[in-house]
């Protein structure tokens, strides 16, 4: 943990530059300042050229400096403020630093993001969603979350991102958990439905819980998904939100079937009308007996999303949004994030998985403790073999490089944690070998266009590494 004098010190300092933000942000130059005191006080937390990134980014004018304008209207400013101290400063700077520490300590990944279902239970049952066929009864304890917590906080842990099932079936127990660690953030995913006028006010009490609303396109692709009527819900949620000036943002699933329509000018733009302010891009994962390839992308419909997403955020043009991409952006996070790494997983049974779609485990924490799950022989695999491509296009150990996932696997003796159907990782693996090849050469020529070192591998070659596993 940390000095407790020195981190009120640095809380108080972070505190000083927030306050210079919402007060100077509207200024001339007002941004550029902010990012001055910002690389005086985080120091070597980042490299000086990502501050110098930041000073032509935020210039008065820019795409971004308008976007920070519009959080710091339309959004209560004790909330930004509660908001940036909780992820910013407790997560992103505090616990990033104790992670690494903690991460050489003991030899193993040591995240700074733990994700964990609080209940299996959904009140909607939406297809191709992995969770909604577990048994509904499933839930952590709130003595569980609670030491799912201050566990994680012992090893620098202080971001939480809550999954399920539907997190907010468990709400009172959420907002408890967020009250008694203030110091932690936590960003809910969820679909949308059961957000209520009590519980904006927890949140603005909170000051420290964000939503993210999974959204699948506008209103046909998301009744079809999710259900009728659940566009509409999701749309009433957003109006409520903004009315009480809190942020919020999208979770939105990719796929074959919807992937131009999720990214067209026209549903960004009605996302940023509705008041959206950042969304996360997951590629469909074909996890589960029953899930097949249909819906995973293709190649082809890949590279368009690589393209696609870089061209919306871009510094210049493109949309006053940010947006994230969970399987073309792994150059900028090194690659594979899971088995601790950056973040790991834990289902509402307790088992502690590398990922939130790779359902193996050797750890429990009915049975172990957080540093014991992060200590299991599939996470070791997951340290000692990242990143698994030299090519950050390729990150995953199942999507795009299946033979070693099946090797760690094997390896170590991890167990399926699929609590309806137990999926044989020779049969997940098998399942995305052709994908995986077929992704390859695309991954090589677009990763060689952006790193003129960088030597593409050949056909013969990327299968020689695929044999090794």
């Amino acid at each position: 943990m940390p000095n407790a004098i020195v981190h009120a010190a640095e809380r108080k300092a972070f505190e000083l530059v927030l306050n210079q933000v919402i007060k100077t942000a509207n200024k001339e130059d007002g941004y550029i300042k902010v990012i001055d005191t910002a690389q005086k006080f985080l120091g070597d937390t980042w490299k000086p050229e990502a501050f110098d990134n930041l000073r032509k980014t935020f210039t008065k004018g820019e795409k971004y400096a308008n976007f920070f304008d519009r959080i710091l209207r339309d959004v209560d400013p004790e909330v930004v403020k509660g908001l940036f101290m909780a992820f910013g400063f407790e997560a992103g700077y505090v616990g990033y630093h104790e992670t690494r520490k903690n991460a050489e300590k003991y030899n193993i990944n040591v995240p700074w993001v733990i994700l964990f279902d609080p209940t299996s239970a959904c009140n909607l049952h939406c297809v191709g969603c992995w969770a909604s066929e577990y048994s509904r009864t499933l839930n952590l304890s709130y003595e569980d979350m609670d030491r799912i917590v201050t566990e994680g906080k012992a090893l620098g842990t202080r971001g939480y991102v809550l999954t399920g099932g539907e997190p907010m079936v468990r709400k009172k127990d959420i907002v408890k958990l967020a009250k008694a660690h203030k110091d932690c953030g936590f960003m809910i995913f969820t679909n949308g439905t059961l957000v209520d006028q009590q519980f904006c006010d927890d949140m603005k009490e909170c000051k420290n819980i964000v939503l993210s609303m999974s959204i699948e396109g506008l209103e046909d692709a998301t009744d079809n998904r999710r259900g009728e009527g659940v566009f509409d819900k999701v749309m009433k949620t957003m109006d409520l939100l903004r009315e009480n000036r809190l942020p919020y943002g999208t979770s939105i699933c990719y796929t074959s079937a919807n992937y131009k329509a999720v990214t067209s000018d026209e549903f960004l733009d009605f996302l940023i009308d509705k008041g959206v302010l950042f969304s996360w891009y997951f590629h469909f994962m074909p996890t589960g007996n029953d899930t097949t390839m249909e819906l995973v992308p293709t190649p082809e419909q890949r590279e368009y999303m690589y393209h696609r997403i870089r061209e919306v955020r871009g510094y210049h043009g493109g949309k006053e949004i940010f947006l994230m991409d969970f399987q073309n952006d792994g150059e900028w996070v090194s690659g594979c994030i899971a088995g601790g790494k950056a973040y790991f997983h834990i289902n509402p049974n307790g088992d502690a998985e590398p990922c939130v779609f790779i359902h193996y485990s050797g750890a429990n924490i009915h049975q172990n403790s957080i540093l014991e799950c992060l200590q299991q022989p599939l996470f070791k695999a997951y340290h000692d073999g990242q990143p698994f491509s030299d090519n950050l296009l390729r990150p995953c150990p199942m999507l795009e490089n299946p033979a070693k996932l099946r090797a760690m696997v094997h390896a170590t003796g991890a167990k399926s944690t699929d609590m309806s159907d137990p999926e044989n990782v020779d049969h997940l693996t098998h399942k995305v070998e052709e994908y995986a090849k077929n992704w390859a050469p695309v991954a090589e020529k677009l990763w060689a266009s952006d790193h003129p070192d960088y030597v593409p591998k050949t056909e013969d070659q990327i299968q020689g590494i695929s044999d090794e596993g």
